[in-house]
C-alpha cells in the first residue's frame, strides 16, 4: 500500500509539464491547445527557467503560474516581475494551490531584483481579482488600452 501526500509541492516549470498544463487549460477554457502551450512554455524556459512554477499534489501537476522579470516595459525602467498566466485544476481549487504558487513566484521575483510585481486582470474576472488581492496586489495607475485592428 502506498501512502499519498496531501501537501502541495511548488517547483520550477519543466518542459515535461506541457501535457499537464494543456490538460488544465482545457479543463478551464474548454479548448485543447497544445501548440499554444509548447510555444509559451518554451519562451519562459528560455527567459528564466526558475521563474515560472507548477504545483504538484500527490505527484500530479495541478497548477501552473508563468511569469518573468523585465525592465523597460511600458516606461517602467526598474526591474518588475510580471505574472503572465496561471491556471489551477478546477478539482483542486480551495487547497491554496494558487496561493502557494504566488508566494513562490513573488519570492523569486524579489531575489531577481524586482521591486514590484504586476499583472493584468479583466475586471469581469472577479474571482481572479480576488485572488490577486489576497496576495496583496492593488489596482495600479498603469491602465490598459485596447483597439481593434
Amino acid at each position: 500500500m502506498t501512502a499519498t501526500t496531501t501537501e502541495v509541492i511548488i517547483r520550477p516549470l519543466d518542459e515535461l509539464d506541457i501535457s499537464a498544463i494543456v490538460r488544465i487549460d482545457e479543463q478551464i477554457g474548454g479548448s485543447y491547445r497544445p501548440d499554444v502551450w509548447e510555444r509559451r512554455i518554451g519562451y519562459y524556459l528560455r527567459r528564466d527557467p526558475e521563474t515560472s512554477v507548477v504545483a504538484e499534489l500527490d505527484g500530479r501537476v495541478v497548477g501552473f503560474m508563468l511569469g518573468e522579470v523585465r525592465s523597460g516595459e511600458f516606461g517602467l525602467e526598474e526591474p518588475t516581475g510580471w505574472v503572465e498566466v496561471l491556471g489551477v485544476d478546477p478539482d483542486c481549487r480551495g487547497r491554496a494551490v494558487g496561493r502557494r504558487m504566488g508566494e513562490a513566484i513573488l519570492q523569486h521575483f524579489k531575489e531577481r531584483g524586482a521591486r514590484s510585481v504586476r499583472t493584468l486582470v479583466d475586471e469581469e474576472q472577479t474571482e481572479l481579482s480576488g485572488f490577486f488581492s489576497s496576495l496583496g496586489f492593488e489596482p495600479s495607475s498603469v491602465r490598459a488600452f485596447v483597439r481593434p485592428v
